[in-house]
């Protein structure tokens, strides 16, 4: 499925032109192999800073299962009993729930949900597995809380992507019942990067030195064979429904393509998005592109379609 027909309005494309240089000036320069990571974070929650979040939502920090975080909620709206737990992006490397806003908020309000985003701990301080025995974590501590499987998404963009989808294969290692859907953006599901293709000359974002210094960060020496590294890498059966979406103009479009096929072939409920012309992790600029909320609006009826909402039946 493609996100959009070709037919922006001339106000769009001037949009997207704009956002895509503006990106490729400010954005760009901090996801650059051989910077320190102190500074990318620094840079990435300056520019998390200058983003607008959504009207109407209110961002409070708290903890999940003892993993630190942010709750998302839109006080205004009537409790959905839905809940979804996202895993943000930034290589495993950089990033945080407060430069994720604009996703969290977006995804709070357009899926009538309460979003717990993870603050899970970051490589190479904290390099693998810690991030995923966190997200783990931050789930059985929903369910702890009296959250049911069938009312909880995983959600994730990019390294949070390929996190969200390793958590699925790590309850299913632990017994413990998966959630009721799986929503990815831009997903790095091979830390290998052995498939990746040469980048496309729309991609603004990211490079594959970068990649390669976080995957080597995160891996701290293991292997990229490790399914619960690689996620693409293992038996994916059983996994539930999953939205994969895609710009096609980013190094990762190969890695959602295989992901997909993957899915496919193991007998998962799988839909791929691709959406023309759009960069890594595009949803960044909802409330701006109108792809960006095309996409958001999917992923929230998505979300809407297969999650449960127990308190919102009479």
């Amino acid at each position: 499925m493609t996100g959009n027909d070709g037919g922006e309005s001339p106000a769009q494309r001037l949009i997207a032109a704009i956002t895509r240089g503006l990106m490729r000036a400010m954005v760009r320069p901090t996801f650059r192999a051989g910077r320190p990571i102190e500074q990318q974070r620094l840079r990435v929650a300056r520019v998390g800073r200058l983003t607008p979040t959504p009207r109407g939502v209110e961002f409070r920090t708290t903890t999940c299962g003892s993993v630190p975080g942010e709750s998302v909620t839109v006080p205004s709206a009537a409790p959905a009993g839905r809940v979804i737990l996202y895993l943000h992006g930034g290589g495993y490397c950089v990033g945080s729930p407060p430069t994720h806003r604009v996703m969290t908020g977006h995804l709070a309000s357009r899926a009538a949900a309460r979003v717990f985003a993870a603050a899970y701990r970051l490589a190479p301080e904290h390099p693998f597995p810690a991030a995923l025995d966190d997200a783990v974590a931050a789930y059985t501590g929903l369910l702890a809380d009296g959250v049911g499987p069938s009312e909880v998404a995983i959600a994730g963009d990019s390294a949070g992507g390929g996190l969200a989808v390793a958590t699925l294969l790590r309850l299913r290692q632990l017994g413990v019942p998966g959630p009721a859907a799986l929503v990815l953006f831009s997903p790095w599901v091979d830390l290998g990067l052995g498939a990746l293709e040469a980048p496309p000359p729309g991609e603004i974002l990211i490079t594959r030195p970068w990649l390669e210094e976080c995957a080597r960060f995160y891996l701290a020496g293991r292997s990229a064979e490790d399914p619960l590294a690689s996620p693409l890498r293992a038996d994916l059966r059983g996994l539930p429904p999953t939205l994969i979406q895609v710009g096609t103009d980013e190094l990762l479009l190969t890695d959602s393509r295989r992901l997909y096929a993957a899915l496919v072939a193991a007998g998962v409920e799988a839909e791929l998005q691709e959406y023309p012309r759009r960069w890594h992790v595009f949803q960044m600029n909802a409330g701006l592109l109108a792809d960006a909320d095309r996409a958001l609006d999917a992923a929230g009826e998505f979300i809407r379609s297969r999650v449960a909402a127990p308190s919102a039946t009479p």
